[in-house]
């Protein structure tokens, strides 16, 4: 019975699996395809024509002249990547710095309104951005910030989501190491420094890359409060991108997917160890 539970088990997370990973599959295959057997394909759905679309796993014609195209004779992509990366970089480290500070000390010093003032946070964080909009725009324009990276950084870095995460990594350290160090004589930097980045660290990557994901395919954002093109990161490229370069576009989505995968696969050990440390009690 446990092998049959097992098999079982086995078949749904392969299913699973299978599910997820047949979108990218199929993005990546209809990169290497020519323009001509692309639209035969998917031609239907994307210029709004009538017929059924499918989605091959294997091009017909295998042809790499869209990568080589979007890689050498387009600098405007290059442009773009580089513009996301000069956004996103600085969010996630401004996010870990200002995130864990104030998560340590909601988790672990006891002061007024703290739960209050915590509740606060977490209604911020529901907030969608439409309803954020119109007061960003305009402490962002009395700033002067207006169509500078620094509009999407600066309110990116004071993320709430930061601090609501962090906080439940910090707040399961065990309290017996924290009065156990201040009996030796450690002082609270030292501390923080010692046990909570020490023990807070999967939760810190966990950060990291949900961060990452989130703000690497950031549309709404940049498109209000960038106005020239030449500051434009990459996600609002891929929106430009029309039906006559359709090719084109599966190839720079397969390019814009590299850098987030490459950010999960680095990190998948740390999310494993904050799910250990989740239960990890006194």
């Amino acid at each position: 019975m446990k092998k049959i539970h097992y098999w079982l088990r086995a078949a749904c997370l392969w299913l699973l699996a299978t599910v997820v990973l047949m979108p990218l599959v199929m993005t990546f295959a209809a990169s290497l395809m020519q323009k001509s057997e692309l639209l035969e394909h998917i031609g239907s759905v994307m210029t709004g024509g009538s017929g059924m679309a499918n989605a091959p796993l294997l091009p017909r014609l295998t042809t790499l002249v869209q990568y080589v195209s979007l890689l050498m004779d387009t600098p405007k992509f290059l442009d773009m990547f580089w513009n996301l990366m000069g956004m996103v970089l600085p969010i996630v480290a401004g996010q870990v710095v200002i995130g864990t500070l104030a998560a340590w000390g909601f988790a672990r010093y006891r002061f007024p309104f703290r739960n209050g003032l915590f509740l606060l946070y977490i209604a911020l964080m529901m907030l969608p951005f439409q309803v954020t909009l119109v007061p960003n725009f305009l402490v962002l324009d009395r700033l002067g910030l207006m169509d500078t990276p620094w509009a999407v950084i600066l309110p990116g870095i004071f993320s709430t989501f930061a601090v609501f995460l962090l906080r439940q990594f910090l707040i399961a350290i065990p309290e017996s190491l924290i009065e156990a160090a201040r009996i030796d004589g450690a002082g609270e930097l030292r501390i923080f420094f010692s046990i909570g980045l020490a023990l807070g660290h999967p939760g810190i990557a966990s950060l990291c890359i949900l961060s990452f994901l989130d703000y690497w395919n950031l549309i709404e954002q940049p498109m209000t409060f960038i106005s020239s093109q030449d500051k434009w990161p990459l996600s609002l490229y891929l929106t430009r991108i029309g039906e006559s370069n359709l090719e084109v576009a599966m190839a720079a989505s397969v390019i814009a997917l590299i850098a987030p995968l490459l950010m999960f696969f680095y990190f998948e050990s740390y999310l494993v160890k904050g799910i250990q440390m989740s239960g990890m009690k006194e």
